[in-house]
């Protein structure tokens, strides 16, 4: 495991900073490979376009001598509050949990199910903790990053459920030693056109505050979107974030989220980084695997300007929220 013991005795920003720091140094030196392990929390917004793997890809390029290894807990369309429910918890412990702890979420969620056949989302929780007990050695390990994704639940400030289970999840995480990264998404703001006049701007802010407040209240990185796809908007108007005939996140956005959760993970910019392509994972109607909900190629390579533009955007953002955070 990477770093878990200096995790213990620095705070999150000099840990952040010495870790990249080591992270550069044990690769120039040649060293055998250091590992990374990081486990995503979240919904679509991290399923689609396997966008967990896309930061994999982003990491290891940019890290040369790191190996890297994500792992998901994806239940669609849900949010902190139902992974909580849903025994997502168990698996940021896998490295200590008990047998008996795994067997009692199973036997609460089989009572959820019995007084409501309906709750698919028990049902796969079911599925999904037995897998966990069945595979139990194979998950038996200390995460280095856990990245916790909102989903509409953090619109009204400190009393949004974001808010409140964030913490939860992170107190979690940070007695094993791991880091946390707030990944908020932005389903309210992404473009399905090009647009005409600048974006709206005062909603976008109001959230991030809240956002960095959390932040550092639970010594979190933040990959900001909402703030990074607003200046994406601002400075290319002429660039989709969702799809149209989708609600999701499109290529783009996916693009720019990915090269945010570099940033946030190694605290240095993703300009640079030779991953060009982004593939996503629902089809057009009608089965044609070749292509997306709106009828394009399933995958996008983005051209030279598109991707240095994107991953500039997104060092930029990051960087605007990191210093907005600590005034």
């Amino acid at each position: 495991m990477l770093f878990i013991k200096l995790k213990q005795r620095l705070n999150s920003t000099a840990f952040l900073a010495v870790a990249s720091f080591l992270i550069i140094c044990a690769a120039a030196s040649g060293k055998e490979n250091e590992s990374l392990e990081i486990l995503f929390i979240g919904n679509s917004y991290t399923g689609r376009h396997n966008l967990s793997k896309v930061v994999e890809a982003m990491a290891e390029a940019g890290n040369p001598g790191l190996e890297v290894n994500v792992s998901t807990v994806i239940y669609g369309g849900r949010r902190l509050v139902d992974h909580w429910r849903l025994g997502t918890a168990n698996f940021v412990r896998s490295h200590k949990i008990g047998v008996s702890e795994i067997e009692k979420t199973v036997a609460s969620l089989e009572k959820a199910v019995a007084e409501n056949p309906k709750d698919n989302h028990a049902k796969s929780a079911i599925k999904r903790n037995q897998e966990l007990l069945d595979n139990l050695d194979t998950w038996r390990k200390k995460w280095d990053i856990v990245v916790l994704q909102s989903y509409r639940d953090d619109l009204e400030g400190e009393t949004s459920p974001y808010m409140q289970y964030a913490p939860k999840f992170a107190k979690l995480a940070n007695d094993q030693g791991a880091r946390v990264i707030l990944y908020e998404t932005t389903p309210a703001t992404q473009n399905a056109q090009p647009l005409t006049e600048p974006p709206e701007g005062a909603f976008v802010m109001e959230k991030e505050n809240s956002i960095a407040t959390l932040a550092n209240r639970i010594e979190a990185q933040v990959a900001p979107m909402a703030l990074i796809g607003h200046r994406c908007q601002s400075e290319r108007p002429d660039l989709t974030l969702r799809f149209v005939n989708d609600a999701h996140l499109n290529h783009t956005m996916a693009y720019l989220t990915a090269a945010t959760l570099y940033a946030a993970m190694f605290d240095k910019s993703p300009e640079g980084l030779p991953v060009d392509s982004i593939t996503d994972i629902r089809f057009f109607k009608g089965g044609d695997k070749s292509r997306d909900r709106d009828g394009n190629s399933i995958t996008r390579v983005f051209s030279k300007k598109d991707r240095t533009d994107l991953q500039r955007i997104a060092w930029e953002g990051y960087s605007e929220f990191e210093r907005m955070r600590r005034k």
